[in-house]
């Protein structure tokens, strides 16, 4: 696989399942990956767990992200993963912030560790049927080791790494965003690197790609109300591509009833909240669409928002808030 160029979908716990991977994928996501998955969850076949395995036809190349930090688990738990057909990558968590991952030696808390990071990369790769194997990793704990990680990786039997330009220390603060960190990794492996974090636009894509030297880039939140950035960046322009937002939004929302039932309706309102960003009478639609739990009356009313609001001009905060779990 070339990944020079490469465009991925990052994974986020609550945002990026088979339907919203299905949404993007149609704007020119290169590569998705699947929301972060515990490998004890793997191991033990939680039925929820093997949902989220489940790609669409048209994901590929898909990833599958695991986290954990026991050797013979993560050995358990790749093995069921080479029970399933349509998996092309096994890219592993080591970027998770939050506390119930990060405290207890999952996610950033294995950089910690580098020498069993290396162990756990290896596993997965001596035991995987898949094709290629990865890793995500941010810039460091509760300081910045970019140049301990990236001989550590050396050591590593991997096929990319995706790097977040921060700390797990740093969370998510748009200001400690560190792209000359990433490019400091580049610049010691051989495997390509795909930088993350705060690329918001074609602009930003461009001048992260500058400075960083990476091969490819991953974006996950900027994709949650605006899945049209991927083809944004390879058209380069920050015109919306010519589709209409009602239609796109109308397919995500059948996509989620489809495949969680009526279940879908109520866990499609973060995605509602999303998509009305930037509209005008937008507050009271996010009001609305919390009381609702009929998937008829929800279909209707995304035909009447999304028919009869226009977007403001104009700059607004970030809506999306990320589950806890996100890398």
């Amino acid at each position: 696989m070339d990944f020079n160029n490469i465009l991925m979908l990052a994974p986020l716990a609550g945002y990026t399942d088979l339907p919203f991977r299905s949404v993007v994928k149609q704007f020119g996501a290169d590569i998705t990956v699947s929301e972060m998955i515990s490998s004890h969850a793997l191991v033990y076949s939680n039925e929820k767990t093997l949902k989220m395995v489940e790609k669409s036809p048209d994901e590929k190349p898909y990833a599958v992200q695991i986290s954990g930090s026991k050797i013979e688990i993560i050995k358990q738990a790749v093995e069921k993963l080479n029970l399933v057909d349509g998996i092309d990558i096994i890219d592993f968590n080591c970027g998770c912030p939050a506390p119930k991952v990060a405290n207890h030696g999952n996610g950033s808390g294995l950089l910690k560790n580098l020498p069993l990071l290396v162990k756990l990369l290896n596993t997965i790769k001596e035991t995987s049927n898949k094709p290629y194997s990865s890793v995500k990793v941010r810039l460091g704990f509760d300081q910045k080791i970019p140049l301990e990680i990236a001989h550590a990786l050396k050591d590593a039997n991997i096929d990319y790494v995706v790097v977040h330009g921060r700390t797990r220390t740093d969370g998510y603060k748009k200001d400690k965003i560190d792209y000359e960190s990433i490019a400091k990794i580049k610049s010691i492996l051989s495997i390509p690197v795909i930088a993350n974090g705060e690329i918001t636009d074609y602009q930003v894509a461009q001048k992260v790609l500058n400075e960083t030297d990476a091969n490819g880039l991953m974006i996950g939140r900027a994709a949650i109300s605006s899945p049209w950035i991927f083809w944004q960046i390879k058209n380069k322009t920050n015109e919306i591509p010519p589709i209409v937002k009602k239609e796109l939004v109308l397919k995500h929302f059948d996509a989620m009833v489809k495949f969680y039932g009526d279940r879908g309706v109520i866990m499609f309102r973060k995605n509602l909240h999303a998509y009305a960003k930037g509209h005008s009478e937008a507050t009271q639609y996010r009001d609305q669409v919390n009381r609702i739990t009929d998937k008829n009356i929800m279909r209707q009313g995304i035909q009447d928002f999304f028919s009869t609001n226009a977007l403001i001009k104009q700059d607004f905060p970030q809506l999306v808030t990320l589950n806890k779990k996100s890398s």
